[in-house]
């Protein structure tokens, strides 16, 4: 019988299972989700690093979200047929400079064309179609971007 000298235990499974969900999560955000503290969070995650089992936090890109008009027309080809499979040749062809993402609306979920009107607070931003549903989009989550505001000034210091 072999000896494993490494295994996962709920700990690791309950942050990966976060990651899985949203790499960009912090250590604190995957602690509150979890209910494990922040500290043993960063120590597990280190730990899973070092042995060799977390290799890198990758990002998933949303390619249904981008301007095909803008794109060379041999790639466009190309993501036509593979857009549903991951051709990593592909979609390094096509990540390039002034390639146009489709921006949807955070308070309507409706395009968004010409002036894009943001809302930033904390390390976030809020993309709206116009100045309505920007202001609508304040008011509406005001306690919730205060809560954000106040828990990020917090951390910074």
């Amino acid at each position: 019988m072999r000896t494993v000298p490494f295994s996962l235990t709920d700990i690791d499974v309950s942050i990966n299972k976060e990651l899985l969900k949203d790499g960009r999560k912090s250590f604190r955000e995957i602690s509150r989700s979890t209910g494990i503290s922040t500290p043993t969070v960063k120590a597990r995650f280190d730990r899973l690093v070092n042995v060799g089992f977390i290799k890198s936090i990758s990002p998933v890109f949303d390619f249904d979200k981008i301007d095909l008009n803008t794109v060379n027309p041999e790639i466009k080809k190309s993501v036509k047929r593979e857009i549903n499979s991951i051709d990593h040749n592909i979609y390094n062809k096509l990540i390039k400079k002034d390639l146009e993402i489709q921006l949807e609306c955070d308070f309507c979920k409706g395009p968004i064309s010409g002036k894009t009107h943001v809302l930033k607070f904390a390390d976030i931003e809020r993309f709206f179609c116009c100045f309505n549903c920007r202001t609508s989009y304040n008011e509406k989550y005001s306690g919730r971007i205060e809560a954000i505001k106040k828990r990020f000034k917090e951390e910074r210091q």
